[in-house]
């Protein structure tokens, strides 16, 4: 099966794959629950062609981010009709500190970062729902000073499907710390996003190779769909 990374493969990085045995599926589980990050207004943008959205959302990802939130609409109606948790993230900076992990690595003005702002929140075909949980952070992963931990556990869930952006960012270190805690992860390619094309593509690969599985959005809504009583 083709791969979204296979174009920046050299002939040495796929023996290197082959002979190291990477790629082998973790499989997921009988308790999944659906993650979806930091789909914000800031992160988004318009749903135009991804350079005409720059000097408005430096941070947002265009017409990239809403091929993905497309997907991911399709998915989360999947997770609500087999009653799956969900769970989304958002990334904001307090007002009393005004600080997150990514602001001494940028320039741009960050009180557009600010919880209270309306950038900072999840775009409305994605509004989180009654029984949704939202969860505030302030770094990429997480589960990096946030409860998701104790609520993974009181829910008994044992795997965690991510979906939004970006790849290489926040769902990257989620996917990684969640492998730390012994959760079986599936990353939905076509519902992840990212403005730089190889560090989407690298984020996928890495995850795939070492920590979780890499599939697609009609693969998981199947999996989702084996859960309607």
């Amino acid at each position: 099966m083709a791969r979204i990374w296979d174009d920046v493969l050299t002939d040495l990085d796929r023996l290197v794959i082959e002979k190291g045995g990477y790629g082998k599926s973790r499989g997921l589980g009988k308790k999944p629950l659906l993650m979806i990050i930091d789909v914000q207004y800031n992160y988004v943008g318009d749903d135009v062609p991804l350079e005409q959205s720059l000097e408005k959302w430096p941070s947002g990802g265009g017409n990239i981010a809403w091929a993905a939130i497309r997907n991911i609409i399709k998915v989360k109606k999947a997770a609500e009709e087999a009653a799956i948790p969900i769970f989304q993230s958002r990334n904001v900076q307090k007002q009393t500190l005004a600080f997150d992990g990514f602001s001494t690595k940028t320039n741009r003005d960050q009180t557009k970062y600010l919880d209270g702002r309306p950038e900072t929140q999840i775009v409305k075909e994605l509004a989180p729902g009654p029984n949704e949980i939202v969860i505030d952070k302030a770094y990429a992963s997480v589960f990096y000073g946030t409860p998701l931990q104790s609520y993974l556990v009181k829910l008994g869930i044992d795997t965690i499907i991510i979906v939004g952006g970006s790849t290489s960012g926040c769902c990257r270190a989620t996917a990684v710390d969640a492998v730390t805690r012994s959760y079986n992860v599936a990353m939905v390619e076509d519902c992840l996003y990212d403005r730089i094309s190889i560090s989407h593509k690298a984020a996928l690969l890495d995850c795939w190779m070492k920590y979780c599985d890499v599939m697609n959005s009609q693969e998981i809504i199947e999996y989702f769909n084996s859960f309607k009583k």
